[in-house]
């Protein structure tokens, strides 16, 4: 805390000298960016947020993980957010650009775990597929007849004669959204590994392999908006979504999960491990603004409060699933002490 504190003092300090009131005056709301995933959590917490206090509701911009990290990152001040929402964990490049910007206090604050689903409309085939099986239908090159090609298959059916007879089509996140990170992560590079011939190259053509998406049409970048990725399921109904848990939690009486290696994203299946594709979602705090930026001290306290990211709290009731108590307190205990992040220490 000491260390966010007397950052947030001096640059206080400083504006006061040339500009009294300048940073205070100059912005009376929080605003974050970043993870589209991590959005409607933020977004629950800045309504609860405006709610209690009776102060404006910060402002919550849905930029992408890497993009909300690239603005957050840009410097200290008010031009710059305050909070950035990821769906994966700061980069070390990324922890670099933000101390080179001079934002070099900041607590990472773990808000709980999603499910990374896969879902299409609700009318559609039940549907389980295998990790190796997601990798032959969306990588650019795929293992075939033990000779790397580029990716011939075009239906289901081809990667597997008990799977539709239908196009292979899949609506993703882009490369800046974490998301898509965590998908190349948690299905791209454990699926290639069940391919003998795609094991045996060396490290840096095996990660090409395993984490370049084909471009040639079944894959479709649909932005950093999920929203839209469920309207497209809605009017394709053989076509397939990629998105948070969130969003599947609240579109079940549209959507309809896809089970993978026989388990489907649920709460209780995400919390226990057994669905295989969890990741864990992040807010980064810029620790000069607090005591600065009007409120962001008890937006903070709000995020990390029983009410809001514990079991039963509003945040559970979008989707979000809770750490575990010890974890919370830890976690609670970081954001109270604006304990600066050392992972790259």
């Amino acid at each position: 805390m000491r260390t966010g504190l007397h950052a947030g003092a001096a640059i206080a300090a400083l504006i006061a000298v040339s500009a009294p009131g300048a940073f205070a005056q100059s912005r009376d709301q929080i605003r974050i960016v970043g993870s589209s995933t991590v959005f409607p959590y933020t977004q629950a917490v800045a309504e609860q947020f405006a709610g209690m206090t009776g102060m404006k509701a910060p402002v919550v911009e849905s930029t992408g993980t890497g993009g909300g990290m690239k603005i957050f990152c840009g410097g200290v001040g008010p031009d710059h957010p305050d909070i950035t929402g990821a769906s994966r964990a700061m980069k070390e490049s990324e922890f670099e650009a933000c101390t080179a910007a001079g934002v070099d206090s900041i607590t990472e604050v773990l808000i709980g775990y999603d499910g990374l689903s896969i879902a299409h409309a609700i009318d559609g085939p039940d549907l389980d597929l295998s990790k190796a099986q997601l990798f032959q239908a969306l990588a650019s090159e795929v293992e075939v007849d033990g000779e790397i090609v580029a990716n011939p298959y075009q239906n289901w059916s081809e990667i597997d004669p008990a799977l539709p007879d239908s196009p292979i089509q899949v609506f993703g996140p882009p490369p800046t959204s974490g998301t898509r990170d965590a998908f190349v992560e948690l299905v791209m590079h454990e699926g290639c590994a069940e391919f003998a011939a795609i094991e045996a190259l060396d490290e840096t053509r095996k990660a090409e392999v395993c984490e370049r998406m084909r471009q040639d049409g079944p894959f479709i970048e649909a932005g950093e908006n999920d929203n839209l990725i469920v309207q497209r399921l809605n009017a394709d109904h053989n076509a397939l979504g990629i998105f948070g848990y969130s969003f599947l939690y609240e579109n079940t009486d549209a959507l309809k999960a896809v089970a993978i290696d026989g388990v489907l994203p649920e709460t209780d299946t995400i919390a226990d491990g057994s669905y295989a594709v969890s990741r864990p979602l992040f807010v980064y705090i810029k620790n000069a603004h607090r005591g600065v930026i009007p409120g962001l001290d008890d937006f903070v306290a709000e995020y990390v409060s029983e009410d809001s990211f514990g079991p039963g709290g509003y945040l559970e009731e979008r989707g979000l699933i809770p750490l575990s108590d010890e974890e919370r307190e830890q976690v609670r205990a970081a954001v109270e002490q604006g304990s600066q992040m050392d992972r790259f220490n």
